[in-house]
Protein backbone atom coordinates (compact mmCIF):
# COMPACT_ATOMS: atom_id res chain seq x y z
CA UNK A 1 0.00 0.00 0.00
CA UNK A 2 1.35 3.60 -0.96
CA UNK A 3 1.60 6.11 1.87
CA UNK A 4 -0.54 8.69 0.89
CA UNK A 5 -0.39 12.34 2.53
CA UNK A 6 -2.66 14.73 2.10
CA UNK A 7 -1.92 18.39 2.54
CA UNK A 8 -4.70 20.59 1.86
CA UNK A 9 -7.81 20.03 -0.34
CA UNK A 10 -6.26 18.41 -3.60
CA UNK A 11 -2.86 18.28 -2.59
CA UNK A 12 -1.61 14.91 -1.83
CA UNK A 13 2.24 14.07 -1.10
CA UNK A 14 3.22 10.03 -2.11
CA UNK A 15 6.25 9.51 -0.37
CA UNK A 16 8.46 6.90 -1.84
CA UNK A 17 5.43 5.96 -4.53
CA UNK A 18 8.54 4.47 -6.47
CA UNK A 19 11.01 2.17 -5.13
CA UNK A 20 15.20 1.74 -6.40
CA UNK A 21 14.14 -0.84 -8.95
CA UNK A 22 11.33 0.98 -10.30
CA UNK A 23 13.11 4.51 -10.14
CA UNK A 24 16.08 3.20 -12.14
CA UNK A 25 13.54 1.81 -14.96
CA UNK A 26 11.94 5.47 -15.14
CA UNK A 27 15.29 6.79 -15.87
CA UNK A 28 16.33 4.22 -18.61
CA UNK A 29 12.54 5.65 -20.03
CA UNK A 30 13.57 9.10 -19.40
CA UNK A 31 17.40 8.51 -21.01
CA UNK A 32 15.35 6.91 -24.07
CA UNK A 33 13.22 9.94 -24.18
CA UNK A 34 15.68 12.27 -24.59
CA UNK A 35 17.78 10.61 -27.00
CA UNK A 36 14.69 11.11 -29.66
CA UNK A 37 13.77 14.35 -27.73
CA UNK A 38 17.26 16.28 -26.61
CA UNK A 39 17.30 18.18 -23.01
CA UNK A 40 17.21 22.24 -24.26
CA UNK A 41 17.50 25.28 -22.30
CA UNK A 42 13.80 26.96 -22.35
CA UNK A 43 13.59 30.87 -21.89
CA UNK A 44 11.17 33.61 -20.62
CA UNK A 45 8.48 34.82 -22.79
CA UNK A 46 8.99 38.65 -23.59
CA UNK A 47 12.72 38.69 -22.21
CA UNK A 48 14.58 35.80 -23.66
CA UNK A 49 16.08 35.23 -20.27
CA UNK A 50 17.58 31.72 -19.67
CA UNK A 51 15.81 29.12 -17.47
CA UNK A 52 18.64 27.57 -15.00
CA UNK A 53 16.32 24.47 -15.96
CA UNK A 54 16.75 21.88 -19.24
CA UNK A 55 13.94 20.27 -20.27
CA UNK A 56 12.36 17.94 -23.16
CA UNK A 57 8.69 16.23 -23.33
CA UNK A 58 7.23 13.49 -23.93
CA UNK A 59 3.57 12.85 -25.19
CA UNK A 60 0.70 13.59 -27.66
CA UNK A 61 1.58 17.60 -26.94
CA UNK A 62 4.55 19.23 -24.98
CA UNK A 63 5.41 22.26 -23.43
CA UNK A 64 7.50 24.45 -24.80
CA UNK A 65 8.16 28.42 -23.97
CA UNK A 66 10.24 31.04 -26.10
CA UNK A 67 10.54 35.06 -26.45
CA UNK A 68 8.33 35.62 -29.37
CA UNK A 69 5.43 32.98 -28.72
CA UNK A 70 5.78 31.98 -24.93
CA UNK A 71 3.73 29.58 -22.87
CA UNK A 72 2.02 26.89 -25.21
CA UNK A 73 1.81 23.27 -26.10
CA UNK A 74 2.56 21.94 -29.50
CA UNK A 75 2.82 18.75 -30.65
CA UNK A 76 6.74 19.13 -31.96
CA UNK A 77 9.91 19.27 -30.39
CA UNK A 78 10.73 22.79 -30.83
CA UNK A 79 14.50 22.57 -31.75
CA UNK A 80 14.15 18.96 -33.91
CA UNK A 81 11.05 19.39 -34.77
CA UNK A 82 10.06 16.04 -34.74
CA UNK A 83 7.21 14.36 -32.30
CA UNK A 84 7.41 13.41 -29.02
CA UNK A 85 7.88 10.30 -27.91
CA UNK A 86 5.28 8.31 -26.29
CA UNK A 87 4.41 8.59 -22.88
CA UNK A 88 6.32 5.54 -21.02
CA UNK A 89 3.25 3.00 -19.63
CA UNK A 90 4.82 3.32 -16.21
CA UNK A 91 4.17 6.91 -16.02
CA UNK A 92 0.25 6.52 -17.78
CA UNK A 93 -0.54 3.85 -15.34
CA UNK A 94 0.95 5.94 -12.62
CA UNK A 95 -1.14 8.58 -13.94
CA UNK A 96 -4.57 6.59 -13.78
CA UNK A 97 -3.59 5.36 -9.83
CA UNK A 98 -3.27 8.72 -8.19
CA UNK A 99 -5.27 11.02 -10.36
CA UNK A 100 -8.82 10.47 -10.05
CA UNK A 101 -9.43 11.79 -13.45
CA UNK A 102 -11.16 9.20 -16.72
CA UNK A 103 -8.90 10.43 -19.65
CA UNK A 104 -5.15 9.70 -19.95
CA UNK A 105 -2.55 12.34 -19.67
CA UNK A 106 -1.24 14.31 -22.79
CA UNK A 107 2.07 15.46 -22.23
CA UNK A 108 4.80 14.85 -19.78
CA UNK A 109 7.06 17.64 -19.19
CA UNK A 110 10.57 16.47 -18.47
CA UNK A 111 12.88 19.33 -15.90
CA UNK A 112 16.66 18.52 -15.30
CA UNK A 113 17.86 20.34 -12.32
CA UNK A 114 21.30 20.81 -11.92
CA UNK A 115 22.58 20.86 -8.33
CA UNK A 116 22.33 24.70 -9.03
CA UNK A 117 19.00 25.18 -10.44
CA UNK A 118 15.72 25.93 -8.85
CA UNK A 119 11.85 27.24 -10.44
CA UNK A 120 10.22 30.32 -9.29
CA UNK A 121 6.34 30.11 -8.00
CA UNK A 122 4.63 29.99 -10.55
CA UNK A 123 0.68 27.97 -11.24
CA UNK A 124 0.22 25.16 -13.90
CA UNK A 125 -2.19 27.17 -16.06
CA UNK A 126 -1.46 26.66 -20.12
CA UNK A 127 -3.87 24.13 -20.04
CA UNK A 128 -7.70 24.55 -20.93
CA UNK A 129 -9.46 22.02 -18.77
CA UNK A 130 -8.34 22.41 -14.96
CA UNK A 131 -10.36 19.68 -13.82
CA UNK A 132 -7.50 17.15 -14.40
CA UNK A 133 -4.50 17.16 -11.41
CA UNK A 134 -1.02 17.72 -12.18
CA UNK A 135 0.84 14.78 -11.23
CA UNK A 136 4.58 15.12 -10.67
CA UNK A 137 7.58 12.46 -10.32
CA UNK A 138 11.05 13.45 -8.11
CA UNK A 139 13.80 11.38 -9.17
CA UNK A 140 17.64 11.85 -8.32
CA UNK A 141 18.74 14.59 -5.81
CA UNK A 142 16.32 15.78 -3.13
CA UNK A 143 14.90 19.25 -3.30
CA UNK A 144 12.91 22.02 -1.21
CA UNK A 145 9.60 21.98 -2.74
CA UNK A 146 7.49 25.14 -1.93
CA UNK A 147 3.43 25.36 -2.29
CA UNK A 148 0.90 28.55 -1.62
CA UNK A 149 -2.10 29.02 -2.28
CA UNK A 150 -4.53 30.39 -5.45
CA UNK A 151 -2.82 33.91 -5.26
CA UNK A 152 0.88 34.99 -5.77
CA UNK A 153 1.08 36.74 -2.16
CA UNK A 154 -0.66 34.13 -0.39
CA UNK A 155 1.33 32.33 2.42
CA UNK A 156 3.75 29.70 1.47
CA UNK A 157 5.21 26.36 3.33
CA UNK A 158 7.81 23.70 2.43
CA UNK A 159 8.51 20.25 1.99
CA UNK A 160 11.36 18.28 0.98
CA UNK A 161 10.67 15.78 -2.33
CA UNK A 162 12.87 12.87 -2.60
CA UNK A 163 14.04 10.24 -4.84
CA UNK A 164 10.52 8.46 -5.93
CA UNK A 165 8.01 10.81 -4.37
CA UNK A 166 5.19 11.67 -6.25
CA UNK A 167 3.10 15.03 -5.76
CA UNK A 168 -0.84 15.28 -6.89
CA UNK A 169 -2.16 19.15 -7.95
CA UNK A 170 -5.78 18.89 -8.33
CA UNK A 171 -9.37 19.76 -6.91
CA UNK A 172 -9.22 23.35 -4.96
CA UNK A 173 -5.00 22.79 -4.58
CA UNK A 174 -4.95 22.66 -9.30
CA UNK A 175 -3.87 26.20 -9.57
CA UNK A 176 -2.15 26.96 -6.36
CA UNK A 177 1.66 28.40 -6.86
CA UNK A 178 4.29 26.29 -6.76
CA UNK A 179 7.78 26.20 -7.08
CA UNK A 180 11.13 24.52 -6.46
CA UNK A 181 14.00 26.63 -3.95
CA UNK A 182 17.03 24.18 -3.94
CA UNK A 183 18.43 21.41 -4.81
CA UNK A 184 20.33 18.92 -2.22
CA UNK A 185 23.09 17.64 -3.84
CA UNK A 186 24.67 14.15 -3.10
CA UNK A 187 21.24 12.92 -1.45
CA UNK A 188 20.65 10.40 -4.24
CA UNK A 189 22.98 7.98 -6.51
CA UNK A 190 20.58 7.25 -9.00
CA UNK A 191 21.08 9.84 -11.30
CA UNK A 192 25.43 9.18 -11.57
CA UNK A 193 25.95 12.98 -12.60
CA UNK A 194 24.09 14.09 -9.66
CA UNK A 195 21.11 16.47 -10.64
CA UNK A 196 17.10 15.98 -10.36
CA UNK A 197 15.04 14.97 -12.52
CA UNK A 198 11.26 16.31 -12.52
CA UNK A 199 8.35 14.58 -14.36
CA UNK A 200 5.38 16.43 -14.63
CA UNK A 201 2.07 15.07 -16.30
CA UNK A 202 -0.94 16.95 -17.30
CA UNK A 203 -4.27 16.81 -19.23
CA UNK A 204 -4.21 19.57 -21.88
CA UNK A 205 -7.56 19.55 -23.43
CA UNK A 206 -11.07 18.23 -21.84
Amino acid sequence: MKTKLPLSEGLIHFPGYFDRAEQDVLVTAVRDVVAEAPLYVPVMPGTGKPMSVRMTNCGSLGWVTDKERGYRYQATHPVTGRPWLAIPQMLVDLWREVSDYDKDPEACLVNFYGDDAKMGLHQDRDETDFNAPVVSVSLGNSCLFRIGGLERKDRTSSLKLDSGDVFVLGGAGRLCFHGVDRIYPGTSTLLKNGGRINLTLRRVNP
